[in-house]
Formats: C-alpha cells, sequence, structure tokens
C-alpha cells in the first residue's frame, strides 16, 4: 500500500471528521470548534515510536502553549508508524507518560483513534470498533478545559458511547463503507 502525502492524510482525516465524527454525531462536541477552524491537523513523518514520542511531546507543548480560540484541540496523524493496533495501544502508556513529564497532566490529554481500532472483548470486525475507527492511527490532543464546558452543556455525556454504538449498529459495516465510497465514485 503507497504511503500517502502529508494532504492525502489530512484530506482523509478531514472527510472521517466530517462525515462520521461530526455527521453521525459521534463527537456532539467536535462539531463547535471544527467550523471555527479550532482544530489542528499535523502528520507526523515519525517511522519509529522514538520518534512520535518527540513530535507528540512538541504538539503538547505547542497546543498548551497556543490560545485556545486558536487551536482548540489537535489531531497528530501518523501515518508511517503504529499500524499494528496493539503497538498503538501500547504506545498510550507513553504518551500519558509525556503528558506527566511535561507536567500537563489535568491540563491536557490524549485520545486514541485507529484504523483497526477494537475494544477489548470485541471481534476484530465488530461494528462497535467503528466508533473510534480513523483513516490512519491518530492522537487526538484535548484541553481538559474544553472537555469540560462541553460535557456541562452535554446532557448526559456519559452516554455518547452507548448513542455511538447504536447510531453505528444501525448504519452497519455497509453503511459506513458507503459513507466513505461516495467521494470516490
Amino acid at each position: 500500500m503507497p504511503q500517502p502525502s502529508h494532504q492525502e492524510a489530512i484530506d482523509a482525516t478531514r472527510e472521517w471528521l466530517e462525515k462520521a465524527v461530526i455527521g453521525l454525531n459521534l463527537c456532539p462536541f467536535a462539531k463547535g470548534v471544527y467550523i471555527k477552524d479550532q482544530v489542528r491537523f499535523v502528520v507526523s513523518d515519525a517511522t519509529n515510536a522514538e520518534q512520535l514520542a518527540v513530535e507528540l511531546g512538541r504538539e503538547l507543548e505547542t497546543l498548551a502553549e497556543a490560545s485556545p480560540d486558536k487551536i482548540d484541540t489537535t489531531l497528530l496523524i501518523h501515518p508511517y508508524v503504529m499500524q499494528r493496533f496493539l503497538d498503538f495501544n501500547d504506545f498510550l502508556e507513553i504518551a500519558d507518560a509525556i503528558v506527566e513529564e511535561l507536567q500537563l497532566d489535568g491540563e491536557l490529554q490524549v485520545a486514541s483513534f485507529h484504523p483497526k481500532f477494537q475494544f477489548e472483548g470485541t471481534g476484530v470486525n465488530d461494528i462497535e470498533n467503528y466508533t473510534n475507527r480513523s483513516p490512519y492511527p491518530t492522537l487526538h490532543l484535548i484541553r481538559e478545559s474544553s472537555i469540560a464546558r462541553a460535557v456541562e452543556s452535554f446532557p448526559q455525556a456519559e452516554m455518547i458511547y452507548e448513542k455511538n454504538i447504536e447510531t453505528v449498529t444501525r448504519l452497519g459495516i455497509e453503511g459506513w463503507k458507503a459513507l466513505f465510497a461516495k467521494a470516490s465514485q
């Protein structure tokens, strides 16, 4: 499979964000920051975990130092490393350690999306995994203050996970594929 250019990786991630995350309302908080152009898209050239860790640290510092009005959240897309989900999942411990090392715990956190995302206890092709499947491995750097504001304004935020599973279950795998096939026809 050919490696994507930076622009191809960003375009595919934007399409996923627009059609799945916002379009299916998988994250009711995403639309507001996206339409205000407060989402930073960064493509990493990392080809190993050490390089990705350095870039993650740099992006966490950039987000921490930026005004939330300019950058509210960052999507660190890394198409050249962590293709295996288990490697990616293991890296999340390193990501959390970097947040702590930079003394940004309580201020920023890292969420994860992956093309082969799999919740514990599910099968590889179970539809609920699609709630966290992105075109490329992606680390989502989020301000905790933004999460707190969003949760405050969204009644029953703890129900989002269950609602997302219901949404993708209704859609089904064929519906998910059709959602993205329209653009390539």
